[in-house]
């Protein structure tokens, strides 16, 4: 089985290429995988496959490729800002896509983007909709927020000290109704002028170093505590958060999210692990996708070459 593995601002992705829709893809083949001990390692699992091959969840939208997005825990996920672009990324790298314009089904429906010259890409998210005042309980501290939905569920909020101080390792959301199956949370501390920081703890996957849509959902939390939601139209924000910066202009309507993608090696996964009989980590080999190798985080495996991105 053939697999790349891509970042957009350090959140991690397998990518598994089925154009077809050959590949039995289920929860315990996807936590194998995102497993950073005894697997590739991974935030998540994109599953590259034609539109018309991947049945009902992605019936009547108009879009040659669908973006099946799996969370580490195995579970399915409606959107990925992040994944998008990575996907996205992977398609014209292929040769899949022509490009600079895509468009990717997703279970939130078609994500229109565009691949800038300077090599990052630009998504129509959307209209992020806030939902209503939310809480949530991280650490030993309460958190009050806003509820706020960009095709997937967020809680994001708005703190007055550094992100990095909040306990975000296992958050419980407390409301409101619309988030009682679990939600992405997010806090968020302004800087300047429309310049903020957050961390996030994603359900799924866990605290991770970016997401796309809660940095969507961060700025409309900070747009909205400076009391620039809804009225207007959506401005640019700049979102720090741990892996990078992505810039966000949010809209009740249409938002937009900008950022980088990379694809840093491509493999082939061995039989005897897939079948679950390796020894240990040595769970792949692959070649990678330009000069230059390393180790680290997410490698995990026997001889997989990494570019420096």
């Amino acid at each position: 089985m053939r697999f790349a593995k891509g970042h957009g601002t350090g959140n991690d992705f397998v990518i598994l290429p089925d154009p077809d829709g050959q590949l039995e893809l289920g929860p315990e083949l996807v936590v194998r995988l995102c497993d950073r001990h005894f697997g590739i390692g991974a935030d998540g699992v994109l599953r590259v496959v034609r539109t018309a091959a991947a049945g009902p969840v992605a019936a009547g939208q108009r879009a040659e490729w669908f973006m099946d997005y799996w969370n580490a825990d195995g579970s399915v996920a409606e959107m990925c800002g992040n994944g998008v672009r990575v996907f996205a990324k992977f398609l014209l790298d292929e040769g899949l896509a022509a490009g600079p314009e895509l468009a990717i089904a997703t279970r939130a429906g078609i994500r229109a983007m565009h691949a800038e010259a300077d090599g990052q890409f630009t998504v129509d998210m959307g209209a992020a909709v806030v939902i209503g005042d939310g809480a949530a309980q991280a650490g030993d501290q309460r958190l009050i927020g806003l509820a706020i939905s960009v095709g997937n569920p967020h809680l994001a909020c708005v703190v007055d000290q550094p992100v990095a101080a909040v306990d975000l390792s296992d958050p419980v959301v407390f409301g409101p109704a619309e988030l009682a199956a679990g939600a992405n949370v997010e806090v968020v501390r302004p800087l300047g002028d429309r310049e903020i920081e957050m961390r996030v703890h994603e359900r799924g996957s866990g605290l991770t170093l970016s997401c796309g849509t809660g940095a969507v959902a961060a700025a409309v939390a900070a747009a909205a505590a400076a009391g620039e939601w809804p009225a207007g139209p959506g401005l640019p924000w700049t979102v720090h958060v741990p892996g990078g910066t992505l810039a966000v202009t949010p809209s009740g309507t249409t938002s937009l999210l900008r950022g980088p993608a990379a694809i840093v090696a491509a493999g082939e996964l061995s039989a005897s692990w897939l079948a679950g009989t390796a020894a240990g980590p040595g769970a792949a080999t692959g070649t990678a996708a330009g000069p230059g190798t390393a180790t680290g985080a997410g490698a995990g495996l026997a001889s997989i070459g990494l570019n420096t991105v």
